[in-house]
């Protein structure tokens, strides 16, 4: 084991760690938010800071409230539309039927 330079368990930069480097730490208060699916978030704000009224859920992405008994309502997600679903939207089926048959008779026009 001879010849290895520094200590184990350490890196490069450590240093001592405590108050007296890095300061210390502002007052804080431990916020709890809830989510429809009943998850508990809890996050450590400074006294003086503002919470926001909203905080979303590290476990299942929903959107967590202050009120464990009154949580906020899930966002309705739009469900994945492919192209053909929007131009759906835009034309009937008898519009798409007539553009389909000026494009291919263009096609078949410059062959």
């Amino acid at each position: 084991m001879a010849g290895r330079g520094g200590i184990r368990g350490s890196q490069v930069g450590a240093g001592p760690m405590g108050e007296n480097e890095r300061g210390e730490l502002a007052p804080r208060t431990v916020v709890s938010f809830w989510c429809a699916n009943g998850h508990e978030v809890r996050i450590g704000f400074a006294l003086e800071a503002d919470h926001p009224d909203v905080w979303d859920c590290p476990k299942c992405g929903l959107i967590a409230g202050l009120d464990r008994h009154n949580v906020p309502a899930p966002a309705s997600a739009a469900p994945y539309m492919t192209h053909l679903g929007y131009l759906r939207q835009r034309r009937s089926q008898e519009e798409g039927d007539i553009l389909l048959e000026e494009a291919l008779a263009k096609l078949r026009g410059s062959v």
